[in-house]
């Protein structure tokens, strides 16, 4: 039995491989606002796996599995066996048997690596405090959307160097743009000579937005990080993207931001509701790219 195809991580695909999802998320969304049936996902089973909160990961890959002919099951670990001690190499080799895909939303990246090296299906990362792949997928397909092809271009990454920030990297590294990256010091990136060559740190975020074609943000405190709350929203205030930080950002530059956002925390509501914000396209965008990629995980490239 041939191993299955996981994504863990943005690198798990090559940069042909995310090109080709691209393509097919344009396909499979048109047909999407055509009101075409597609049922290339029937009869499969999609297993979510939620050890943290969702809105968007659930509600895109529920609704994504079922507008394809497909099923979803919800499990949370507060109310499966893998909250009250299971192994995790346990609860993946039986999950897997009962399933066609799981999609895990987890705090530890070392849990669903586990996860997938017992299971028999593919295992897709919904968010990990390492990395969020497929909100990266997302966004760059909004971009490509909006703007034309990424390669060439200017992301500026403002604020904690956390797993968007990760992933974003591994998507320079992959799709050749330049990221540019201002975190205040305590919250910055460790092992920066490891970086490739198109990816930059700036101590100031002015100067990491300057000519950029998309900036982008998060929350300054993610899950998991409450109890820093009072200390991190201190340390990034000078990191807050309004209006005045969107000016030295190239004409026309993009807004996003993963959602959900803290008005007047990390952006200011001038921002995200202005014309250069794709916020929301962004956010629908992450139904039609898990359709793609639990597509292509399943059955490779589809060309119909």
């Amino acid at each position: 039995m041939a191993k299955p195809r996981h994504f863990l991580k943005l690198n798990d695909l090559s940069p042909e491989e995310i090109q080709y999802l691209f393509d097919r998320t344009r396909v499979l969304k048109r047909r999407f606002k055509s009101y075409e049936k597609n049922t290339s996902l029937q009869d499969r089973t999609l297993v979510m796996i939620f050890e943290k909160n969702s809105t968007r990961t659930r509600l895109s890959f529920e609704a994504g599995i079922n507008q394809m002919g497909g099923n979803s099951v919800y499990l949370n670990t507060k109310d499966s066996q893998l909250g009250r001690g299971e192994p995790v190499e346990d609860s993946a080799r039986v999950i897997s048997r009962m399933c066609d895909l799981v999609m895990i939303r987890t705090y530890e990246q070392a849990m669903i690596e586990k996860f997938a090296q017992y299971s028999t299906v593919p295992v897709i990362n919904g968010l990990t405090d390492d990395y969020h792949p497929c909100q990266i997928l997302a966004d760059i397909f909004t971009f490509i959307e909006h703007v034309g092809p990424i390669n060439g271009k200017t992301v500026s990454w403002i604020g904690d160097a956390n797993n968007m920030c990760n992933s974003w990297i591994q998507a320079a590294e992959l799709l050749d743009f330049t990221l540019q990256i201002s975190s205040p010091p305590d919250f910055s990136l460790k092992n920066r000579e490891s970086l490739a060559k198109n990816v930059h740190v700036f101590e100031a975020p002015t100067e990491a937005v300057s000519n950029s074609n998309l900036v982008t943000t998060d929350v300054w405190t993610s899950m998991g990080f409450e109890e820093e709350q009072r200390e991190r929203k201190a340390a990034f205030e000078d990191w807050q993207v309004n209006e005045k930080l969107m000016r030295l950002a190239a004409p026309n530059a993009l807004f996003m931001h993963c959602l959900p956002a803290h008005r007047g925390e990390e952006v200011t509501s001038g921002v995200i509701d202005s014309p250069q914000s794709v916020v929301w396209d962004e956010a629908e965008n992450r139904l039609h790219t898990q359709k793609a990629l639990m597509e292509f995980l399943l059955f490779g490239e589809v060309r119909d």
